[in-house]
């Protein structure tokens, strides 16, 4: 089956049509609009348009209205109209392949990656660290590394610190300063990040990148769909890390590939300013970086935001398509906002640009896309095409048989939980006990063949026993202690 090589947004007033060429897909874009103006429903029609071209997607749901992509559109008269406005050759309701995703694996598979592959970068921006606490987080790293630690979950994590803390003169002289103060304000905010629904996301089976970038049978690309509803509300950084996460593994493990006729791999970052809004500088370069240099690799970028002014102007220059709908202008900062708006786009004679957006109605966007030679086109004031799945999100049951019925059923849904660094160490604090109580056996036995006489001195087992009950705040702490005192050791929560 041949797939069209360019995508239908809509058609001007006069009925002409504006298409987006499937070889500028990769050139990223950008679709921005006020509460309720139709940026959802852009952003099914260009995941649609996509899939037809044979390109998988990547998206997150952000109010759960996107399953409606796995159903076909409901009859309306107010769709006929628009297509035979809009001059639209062929169109038919009809569902598209998905696949659904969930951090919490209630309304889809769940979502994972390890510590190790988060990375220190990351996940200092996750947790909201200041540069000595990034600084003893990137010793964490370098330590598992150096004594083969593998970091795949929070409570290897969590576990680590807790080890660093405790023998923190022995490692400072090959790792630099490791304040228990830094340790403890990291181990507060991991209890945090847990409470948030992170401690899933955290662990095995990782997502392996190729089983987001398949085709089904016909040839379209399948959507995959991540419902963020929860976490949307729950933790708006985790959200935001999780798709940046996914996006440098992107960069990282795909080839190069030059100027593909149509991208291999199309990523929608809704709620963009939420990434923006709370990374540091040394992030955002890195976020450049991968937007720059991420389109030879095949992949699209489209942000979805309220306004152009919530993305940084070394990012907003890379976009190609740019898909604007209305925009209010009721204060200072509002107007501000219209006129970057309108500045952003290639001028059009016939367009007062910055008037228009503010007057666009629901379903209208001023739109500009690259022609064949990478070249802004002069922005259109556009009527957008209907979409030819559902505009709502599916009923639990209908969602339950699509997932009942998903190519991935399996592969992620059961948690898997390898030797790592939780284990490592708890084996470590078992043979230390083990070693005192053998020592503290030999010291019985020999004293009871030498002469009685009271002695003061702590003996090495009183020792060890102190010491853990002085760390029961960690996790690790109270495993030892747990262990001396004849509880349950090392019972899997």
């Amino acid at each position: 089956m041949t797939q069209p090589l360019s995508l239908l947004l809509g058609a001007n007033p006069d009925s002409v049509q504006l298409h987006q060429l499937g070889r500028m897909g990769n050139r990223h874009g950008l679709v921005a609009g006020a509460t309720g103006t139709g940026k959802t429903v852009t952003l099914q029609i260009l995941a649609e348009g996509f899939s037809r071209m044979g390109v998988p997607v990547f998206l997150a749901d952000v109010k759960g209205d996107l399953s409606g992509l796995a159903k076909p559109a409901a009859a309306h008269e107010k769709i006929d109209e628009r297509g035979r406005h809009i001059g639209i050759e062929g169109y038919q309701a009809r569902p598209y392949p998905v696949v659904f995703w969930d951090l919490f694996g209630t309304s889809g598979h769940p979502i994972r990656t390890t510590i190790s592959e988060m990375g220190p970068l990351l996940l200092s921006n996750l947790l909201g660290l200041n540069n000595t606490q990034e600084g003893v987080l990137y010793a964490c790293f370098r330590i598992a590394d150096d004594h083969g630690m593998l970091l795949l979950d929070l409570k290897d994590l969590r576990s680590l610190l807790s080890w660093m803390a405790e023998n923190r003169k022995d490692l400072e002289k090959d790792y630099g300063s490791i304040a228990t103060a830094s340790v403890a304000a990291i181990q507060r905010n991991l209890l945090v990040l847990s409470e948030q629904g992170a401690d899933r996301f955290f662990g095995e089976p990782s997502i392996r990148l190729e089983d987001l970038m398949i085709t089904d049978f016909t040839g379209n690309g399948v959507i995959n769909i991540l419902d963020v509803s929860r976490l949307i509300h729950s933790s708006p950084r985790l959200y935001a890390t999780l798709l940046l996460w996914l996006l440098a593994e992107l960069f990282e493990q795909l080839p190069e590939v030059g100027d593909p006729e149509k991208p291999r791999l199309v990523f929608f970052f809704d709620e963009a300013h939420l990434l923006f809004n709370t990374a540091p500088r040394a992030l955002l370069e890195k976020v450049e970086q991968v937007v720059r240099l991420i389109r030879s690799k095949g992949v699209g970028v489209y942000f979805i935001t309220q306004s152009p002014t919530d993305i940084p102007e070394d990012v907003l220059g890379q976009l190609g398509m740019k898909v604007q709908h209305a925009l209010r202008a009721f204060t200072p900062k509002d107007q501000k906002a219209v006129k970057a708006a309108a500045q952003s786009f290639r001028a059009n004679p016939a367009l007062d640009t910055g008037r228009v957006i503010t007057e666009l109605g629901i379903g209208e966007a001023l739109v500009s896309t690259l022609d064949a030679k990478g070249r802004p086109l002069p922005v259109e004031r556009l009527l957008i095409r209907p979409p030819e799945s559902r505009m709502g999100p599916l009923s639990d049951d209908e969602r339950s048989e699509l997932l009942n019925r998903s190519p991935l059923r399996g592969r992620y849904d059961e948690a898997l939980d390898r030797h790592s660094a939780y284990e490592m160490l708890k084996e470590r604090a078992a043979q230390q006990e083990a070693t005192a109580a053998e020592a503290q056996r030999a010291r019985e036995a020999e004293k009871a063949t030498a002469p009685r006489a009271r002695s003061t001195r702590q003996g090495t087992g009183e020792a060890f026993i102190k010491s853990a009950a002085r760390s029961i705040g960690s996790q690790l702490g109270r495993q030892i202690v747990r262990g001396v005192l004849g509880s349950l050791l090392g019972g899997r929560k």
